[in-house]
């Protein structure tokens, strides 16, 4: 094995590639973020003035399609470390549809809130609904980010650079997909206990 591939999934010195690295600052970055939200969500919550009404059922919808997409995404994983380059196309083009299916039942929760008059801002508006948005919406915008990571790497195994001597694009597409699966099972169930 040549220097020049040694050093595509690894640096010199510290064993870890510096895209990996990268991912995992961001990844901790992220969790910083949420922590800080459902922290606050508490915090808001004890203070009073607090709308309870019942989780939209979709939410339950959404979190067994992001469940299932990381199977998808697994799936990919396996494939290209077996050289099954077409297997792994299919599986990340799975996951990406999957992905969309999950943003587009995020889009009919917050529509489902709306019909039940809970509003991110204005007059007639409430913390907890607020709240609600924020997490969702936070989350939504990560999982786009997510979809765009796929599509390169999709569009990487499509010119046959994703195989079993090349697997850090999907490696690291594999880890930050399974990151917002965890992510959103947190969310989910935190909403489930605290709201």
């Amino acid at each position: 094995m040549a220097t020049s591939e040694i050093l595509q999934d690894k640096e010199a010195g510290t064993g870890t590639h510096p895209k990996r690295l990268l991912l995992w600052l961001m990844m901790i970055s992220i969790t910083m973020i949420f922590a800080a939200y459902t922290s606050a969500y508490i915090v808001r919550r004890e203070e009073g003035n607090w709308l309870e009404f019942d989780l939209p059922g979709g939410l339950l919808y959404t979190t067994v399609v992001i469940l299932l997409s990381s199977a998808t995404m697994q799936w990919a994983y396996f494939s290209a470390q077996k050289d099954e380059v077409r297997r792994a196309q299919i599986g990340l083009f799975l996951t990406f549809v999957l992905g969309l299916v999950f943003l587009v039942g995020q889009w009919n929760v917050w529509g489902d809130l709306v019909e039940n008059k809970i509003f991110f801002g204005g007059v007639d508006a409430n913390p907890s609904g607020s709240f609600l948005y924020v997490l969702t919406g936070v989350h939504g915008f990560h999982l786009i980010t997510g979809l765009i990571f796929l599509l390169i790497v999709l569009r990487k195994s499509l010119n046959y650079q994703v195989h079993s001597r090349q697997m850090l694009s999907i490696g690291n597409a594999t880890i930050y997909w399974h990151f917002l699966g965890a992510l959103w099972l947190y969310l989910y169930l935190f909403l489930l206990l605290n709201h």
